[in-house]
């Protein structure tokens, strides 16, 4: 227990230092000041009213909600928000504790490969890398339209290939859709159908990728192949 507040404290610290001027309410005040002193069921309905009805989403207030949750033993909630912070704000330690959690409790779908840490590491840049190919992009395009007379072939095709790079970019480093296994024993098949084949139980807290959505389903990736699990079942990390 120890160890784990520990950790939640380090992730915490990290937040805090890089936090960039969130509005604090008087309720989330009061919800930090709880959470100070150790109430942490107590100050747990407060930011849980801070989230989801004020709509104040802050990965402080998310971590703080993910230690009470696996204080009381509910990991698969204590994932749920562990992830939207990590969506929030991308960070190592985070998804260190999400595979921690993930490994203590057997959960399929969780990568600590180095091109796992990789990802990481790139995505944390990139809403502000985009937004500086895409200014780019608008500027330059400018600058050969009002010169159109003078810019040769060659800078147009150089900046179709910019525009190129810039479109692999978007998909190959955009973060993927993933979702949360909402309960347990939820099946997956083969496709959008309660009468198609069946191919594995999933628990709840397994992390799978999403690819798409069909009527009541969701088809998500599993050990490289497609699959289907109703809606119901998923949890999706905003």
């Amino acid at each position: 227990m120890l160890k784990k507040a520990l950790f939640f404290h380090f992730l915490l610290l990290v937040i805090i230092q890089e936090a960039t001027g969130q509005k604090v309410t008087p309720q989330l005040a009061q919800a930090d000041s709880l959470f100070a002193t150790g109430a942490y069921e107590a100050a747990y309905p407060l930011y849980h009213q801070q989230v989801w009805q004020q709509r104040q989403v802050s990965p402080r207030a998310l971590l703080r909600m993910a230690y009470v949750q696996e204080g009381l033993g509910h990991y698969p909630a204590a994932l749920y928000y562990l992830h939207m912070a990590q969506a929030q704000q991308p960070r190592q330690a985070t998804w260190q504790k999400i595979t921690e959690i993930a490994h203590n409790h057997r959960l399929t779908g969780y990568s600590s490969t180095w091109r796992q840490s990789l990802r990481i590491t790139l995505q944390r840049y990139y809403y502000r890398g985009l937004q500086l190919l895409l200014l780019g992009a608008v500027a330059v395009g400018i600058l050969l339209l009002v010169r159109r007379s003078a810019a040769g072939g060659a800078w147009w095709l150089s900046y179709a290939l910019y525009l190129g790079l810039v479109g692999l970019y978007l998909n190959l480093l955009r973060p993927e859709r993933v979702g949360l296994v909402a309960r347990a024993h939820a099946a997956l098949m083969t496709g959008p159908s309660a009468g198609a084949t069946w191919l594995t139980t999933a628990t709840a807290g397994d992390r799978l990728v999403v690819q798409g959505q069909q009527d009541i389903w969701y088809r998500v990736s599993w050990r490289g192949r497609n699959a289907y699990i109703r809606r119901n079942d998923l949890l999706l990390v905003p």
